[in-house]
């Protein structure tokens, strides 16, 4: 066998040589795409490494151009799922992210047989990074090469993992991958509506079914026909429904309520959970069968505490976020800051740290966010040997950083500028505990309902992201 390695980095090339090598295989090197197309034209091979990024091109681009007719492995030091999935897509037969195991080199080797490369119909383009399905964690690794490999299939796909883990980014990432991405997306937290809406919800309803029900209503199967359902919290689904989910599920078809006559319905459908279904079903609180039926490919999303070497990249990237959403200028999080974050354990997992960076970037009085700043924004003070410091200590330490870096330049208006620093700070934060809710907040910082409103179009913050 004859394996070809394109690579610009000699010594990602030398590292490959040697290990191939070892396994039996003759070696050809390659470091630009031009290279690489010479030996393709001229050598016989049967197993390629490709890097993404190359001096005259896009790995990528060469291997969606179709001149490989062997195994391709692409290699690259991009650590997001959208790597994995494009390069799935097009057809590589793994993707190895730098730096790579040697003994994963060893095992792909074992795999391969000459044979062309299948290409993969899945479409659509999407933003990865705005879904933070983002880690250099071999966890995050493992997800990604799962979800490559089903998200342009019809599978149901059961998505488990802790609150806050990114459950519902994951299936919308599945879903915009598919062939279904130009179809309907549906939603839905069976655990947030009452059991005796939830029937309706799902399967729609007839007019006249029930007290209120004015007119005929589509249920959000109908509402995904042709496209993605997913059900959130479906270990809390009532047990009567889940016989009837069942049903719908084996049959491929819906009854709304109050009605006789059923409707074919082509869906896709992903469901996701914080609960361990199994234990449920010991309990009697959780249909078997259904559990079978929906776990037909299995997907874990690791806690943060699980993959802290993730935890800096994915807090860079929040805040980056969090800066663009408000239009303000970027702080820098230093090493130790960012070592703090680390080691937090993160009960409330990317949504927990999501709101911290939100925080930090609003509150965060200098050009970068200290050690100081995580430890406060965390609560968790302690950990700088420091005792509790109250909120006028906190505003005087920070204005006084303020003022040693504005050095011998002239103070204009410090009022107002002290103040249009704390008024967004303090508006988020009251936001984010009252879930958006103007009147609480109205009460909370008591002013009235209108200078709410007023600020909230100040400073150009949107309600409903906290909602």
């Amino acid at each position: 066998m004859r394996a070809l390695v394109i690579d610009d980095d000699e010594g990602i090339r030398w590292v490959l040589d040697r290990v191939l090598k070892e396994e039996g295989l003759e070696v050809v090197q390659a470091g630009t795409i031009g290279e690489a197309e010479k030996a393709l034209a001229e050598e016989e091979i049967d197993m390629a490494f490709l890097d993404v990024y190359l001096p005259d091109g896009n790995g990528m681009d060469l291997l969606a151009s179709g001149v490989f007719t062997m195994p391709v492995v692409m290699l690259t030091a991009e650590t997001t799922f959208g790597h994995a999935a494009e390069a799935y897509r097009i057809g590589a037969m793994e993707y190895l992210p730098k730096p790579f195991d040697l003994d994963e080199v060893r095992q792909l080797v074992q795999r391969v047989r000459p044979k062309k490369v299948i290409k993969a119909k899945a479409k659509a383009e999407i933003n990865v990074h705005q879904n933070m399905i983002i880690g250099r964690s071999q966890s995050m690794q493992n997800l990604f090469r799962t979800l490559g490999r089903v998200a342009a299939s019809d599978l149901t796909v059961l998505i488990t993992g802790e609150s806050g883990t990114g459950k519902e980014m994951v299936a919308r990432t599945l879903h915009d991958r598919s062939l279904r991405a130009d179809k309907a997306f549906v939603a839905i937290n069976t655990a947030a509506i009452p059991a005796e809406l939830l029937e309706s919800e799902l399967f729609g309803h007839e007019k006249g079914a029930f007290t209120g029900a004015d007119k005929t209503r589509e249920g959000r199967f109908e509402q995904a026909d042709g496209g993605t359902l997913f059900l959130d919290e479906i270990g809390d689904m009532p047990a009567a429904l889940q016989a009837k989910l069942l049903r719908v599920l084996e049959e491929g078809r819906v009854q709304r309520v109050g009605g006789s006559l059923s409707k074919v319905v082509n869906v896709r459908l992903l469901a996701a959970t914080h609960q361990h279904l199994p234990e449920k079903i010991k309990k009697g609180e959780f249909r078997e069968d259904l559990y079978y039926r929906l776990n037909v490919i299995p997907v874990h999303i690791p806690p943060l505490r699980e993959r802290r070497d993730d935890i800096k990249e994915l807090a860079n990237f929040l805040l980056d976020q969090a800066v663009d959403e408000l239009g303000m200028e970027a702080p820098i999080l230093l090493d130790d800051a960012a070592d703090l974050l680390a080691r937090h354990d993160w009960p409330g997992n990317v949504r927990e740290l999501k709101n911290v960076m939100r925080r930090l970037a609003v509150l965060t009085p200098g050009a970068s966010i200290t050690l100081s700043d995580v430890a406060l924004a965390l609560g968790n003070v302690d950990s700088m040997q420091k005792g509790e410091e109250t909120l006028s200590e906190a505003v005087t330490r920070c204005t006084r950083q303020y003022l040693h870096q504005l050095g011998y330049a002239k103070a204009i208006n410090m009022h107002q500028y002290v103040l249009e620093q704390v008024e967004p700070p303090l508006l988020l934060l009251a936001m984010e505990k009252c879930n958006g809710n103007q009147l609480k907040v109205a009460e909370m910082l008591g002013l009235n309902r209108n200078t709410i409103r007023k600020l909230l179009r100040k400073y150009n913050i949107d309600p409903m992201y906290f909602r």
